[in-house]
């Protein structure tokens, strides 16, 4: 058994970000392209996000800091620290609406 501190790799991530020019950094923690689950860490600076693109199975996006805005096909949706998003199945974007962590969950589809 691993035991990982999403609230430190949140952190590492947040600073990372606010250094970077794109705005954000990330770190895939569970799993990954080889397996159907895929836990993803991404951090974002307040104005910068995930454009648009399609989704690529089951997916969930769990606000670990900060509030967040999820569009897809015209709705949106917000998520604050604590909140779990579930992400439609058609294309989405996201935008940091503060400094944000979040974790995406991922399942693909077979």
């Amino acid at each position: 058994m691993n035991k990982l501190s999403l609230d430190a790799l949140a952190r590492k991530h947040l600073e990372t970000a606010a250094a970077a020019s794109a705005g954000r950094s990330s770190e895939t923690f569970f799993g990954g392209h080889e397996h159907t689950l895929r836990q993803t860490l991404i951090a974002l600076i307040r104005g910068n996000g995930l454009s648009e693109h399609p989704n690529p199975g089951e997916a969930t996006v769990l606000v670990l800091r900060g509030r967040v805005r999820l569009d897809a096909g015209g709705d949106s949706w917000e998520g604050r620290a604590n909140d779990l998003l579930v992400v439609p199945e058609k294309s989405h974007s996201l935008e940091a609406l503060e400094d944000s962590a979040i974790v995406l969950t991922v399942a693909k589809k077979g």
